[in-house]
């Protein structure tokens, strides 16, 4: 209870003033001239002046406030490393205790884990989520903080009047002194590259703690997976390897390397880079056999793509049409057969044959090439009008051995709706073709087609009477499209509506390129937000669950989900950063969540050295409490100080009481009001006449 003494004038201090004043001065006359009685009137003009300022006697009821302390649990994927977790449990869990046994305080506990984006790198932000459980105390209530980490620490500040606050700080370290660690980094990798051109990646083996050495040791590079090279490769040195990329779009390499058994976690010891695959144009040579109305449709559609380089051929006389005209006087060049399927064949990344019958402009021999330069990984697109089925057709070449169907001889004339299979529903080529969602499909119809046997491939459209329409097979190393009608112009030329021409060609262009996104049987894994989401693509039954290796090496069984034909999904949620391992039966997928690297992982020795200088700073400790050879912790006394005494001791750590209260009440008593102000009035004016009768 504390006792007080405060003014409430009846008057502002201004008039009181006026008052005042000549009250003052005829006090100070009567002094100066000794009047008799002077001291009796002075103090009775005291008296009224002090009764107009009416002082008021407080008397306040208030408790004390607690101190708070602030318990900052690092919770960090580096804090998951061998019996740490353990560690900061049974440390939390005796600091709770030995806290509560001091009323004085108050215990905010706050979790601080990694966070971190693609751009940014992730961080254990402990002083962050330190601001944030003060950020509603005075500054003044501070006790201080109590941080359980590793000590990998990454927003300490560089000046401790950057804390807001005058209070201890006391770091408690997880870990043990003699630990050992070796990991791996990438220096320097491209972050774009042209398929199939030279590129360079530079890394650099790091080894840190008790027993680092410099003698060489193996590392294995990987690309999407599949293991390009074998090196060794010496601590503390960059080591450069070459690679090509194999596909346009996301490549995944990650550098591995060799672990020890004394290391105290293998998962910085693989550490991986995404380079953006760029494929230079497509290299595509188109050869229509004659002229027809569907020509300009192939030749459009390729050059309206700027991605694509193309070589086109009509040929306009066959050799057997010979009409007497000189050859210096034609306005047409020959083919050059040649130059095209012997000496450059290899240079293309597709062929496509449009409306192509035999008849002689071709060696027999040149078709025997084109079927190598496909099984050697090459693609072919058949587009086959009635010379398919005719006696000189394609067909009767030595590419009916890659070709994935073979003619009958017929040639149905009538109109059909070109319907998209149940096999193509699943197909990435022709899943969610547009318009093929109603019946009939939002597009035009077809009027011919060529009727063959049962193709050896995917027949992934059907045509008049459910026939095979466009097939796509597989051949040695490459792969060959048919597709079995030449009325694709009618959807260009918008014919009752047109049709979906340029997305299902340009979808069969890229499968025939082998784009990873069109492949039949494929997993992916991505982040989405924080979470990992796997998607497998197949023309199969259920996939079943998927695998799922998180960074920090533990396996999880993901449910995958179909969300379309032919497409399953599962979603990990998960707390960790990293590079994510997925598998389904033979297939493997690489993901990332978060930063590519985390620096959670690239600094995984524990140390109190970070902290050190922000704790003596504030008079705060930082000590390991892990004890050799066991997950055992050994936490110092609490020991409440005052003002700016040193909390640091050999066995205990230091935190502030403060004097701060809170106002519970007030009691005012005015010295001049009821009674008594009137009998100090009555008495001090009594003395004064009393003075005078004398």
């Amino acid at each position: 209870m504390n006792w007080s003494v405060a003014f409430d004038p009846f008057f502002s201090w201004t008039v009181l003033g006026v008052i005042a004043v000549p009250a003052a001065l005829l006090a100070l006359a009567l002094l100066v001239a000794r009047t008799p009685g002077a001291l009796v009137r002075v103090l009775a003009i005291a008296a009224l002046v002090l009764a107009l300022a009416n002082p008021v006697v407080l008397r306040e009821e208030r408790d004390p406030m607690k101190s708070v302390v602030s318990l900052v649990v690092d919770r960090s994927q580096s804090q998951s490393i061998g019996d740490r977790t353990a560690q900061t449990d049974a440390a939390e869990a005796a600091l709770r205790a030995s806290l509560a046994r001091y009323p004085e305080f108050e215990v905010r506990t706050v979790e601080a884990k990694s966070a971190g984006t693609p751009a940014n790198d992730a961080t254990t932000a402990l002083f962050s989520a330190l601001s944030d459980s003060l950020k509603d105390v005075a500054p003044a209530r501070v006790a201080g903080a109590i941080m359980v980490t590793d000590g990998q620490v990454h927003d300490i500040p560089d000046e401790a009047s950057k804390l807001g606050f005058d209070a201890p700080v006391h770091a408690l370290v997880t870990g043990h002194d003699d630990e050992f660690d070796r990991r791996i980094e990438i220096r320097n990798s491209p972050r774009f590259g042209l398929v199939d051109e030279d590129q360079r990646l530079t890394y650099r083996v790091v080894e840190e703690g008790a027993g680092a050495g410099t003698a060489p040791v193996p590392v294995q590079v990987f690309l999407n997976g599949d293991l390009i090279a074998r090196q060794q490769a010496t601590p503390g040195t960059d080591e450069t390897v070459a690679f090509q990329l194999p596909r346009a779009g996301k490549n995944i390499l990650e550098v591995s390397v060799s672990r020890e058994d004394r290391e105290i976690t293998g998962v910085n010891n693989k550490a991986i880079a995404v380079v953006d695959g760029i494929r230079e144009n497509l290299r595509v040579l188109l050869v229509s056999g004659e002229p027809h109305a569907g020509e300009r449709t192939w030749r459009n559609l390729l050059k309206s793509d700027a991605t694509v380089d193309l070589v086109h051929f009509t040929i306009l006389r066959p050799p057997e049409k010979q009409d007497g005209t000189p050859i210096d006087e034609l306005s047409l060049i020959a083919f050059p057969t040649r130059e095209l399927f012997v000496e450059k064949i290899k240079d293309f990344d597709l062929i496509i044959f449009d409306r192509y019958q035999e008849r002689g402009v071709l060696p027999s021999l040149y078709f025997d090439y084109i079927a190598q330069y496909v099984e050697n990984g090459g693609a072919m697109l058949i587009a086959a009008g009635p010379e398919y089925a005719g006696n000189e057709s394609i067909a009767q070449t030595p590419l009916q051995w890659i070709l994935p169907a073979q003619p009958t001889g017929k040639v149905e004339e009538k109109a059909f709706y070109p319907q998209v299979s149940d096999l193509g529903k699943k197909h990435p080529v022709t899943r969610n073709l547009p318009g093929s969602g109603s019946e009939p499909p939002d597009w035009s119809p077809w009027f011919r087609s060529i009727d063959v046997t049962e193709p050896k491939g995917e027949t992934v459209m059907n045509g008049a009477d459910g026939h095979p329409l466009l097939v796509l097979d597989r051949v040695g190393e490459g792969r060959v499209a048919l597709l079995l009608s030449d009325q694709e112009w009618l959807w260009s030329r918008g014919f009752e509506g047109g049709g979906p021409h340029v997305a299902l060609f340009r979808r069969v262009a890229h499968w025939l390129m082998k784009e990873p996104e069109l492949e039949e049987e494929s997993l992916n894994a991505e982040a989405r937000g924080s979470d990992l989401v796997v998607t497998r693509q197949t023309i199969g039954d259920d996939p079943g669950p998927a695998t799922v290796i998180t960074p920090s090496g533990k396996a999880e069984n993901l449910p995958l989900k179909n969300v379309s034909p032919g497409l399953w999904e599962g979603v990990l949620k998960t707390d960790e950063m990293g590079l994510f391992q997925a598998a389904s039966g033979d297939l493997r997928a690489l993901g990332t969540v978060g930063p590519v690297n985390p620096r959670e992982y690239r600094e995984a020795i524990s140390t109190p050295e970070k902290l050190r200088p922000i704790a003596e700073a504030t008079r705060g400790s930082v000590r390991r409490i892990g004890e050799d050879g066991s997950s055992d912790v050994s936490i110092p006394r609490i020991v409440p100080i005052s003002g700016r005494a040193d909390g640091d001791g050999r066995d205990w750590i230091g935190l502030k009481t403060t004097d701060e209260t809170i106002l519970r009440g007030v009691d005012r008593t005015p010295l001049f009001a009821g009674f008594l102000g009137l009998a100090v009035l009555l008495l001090a004016l009594s003395a004064t006449w009393y003075r005078e009768g004398r």
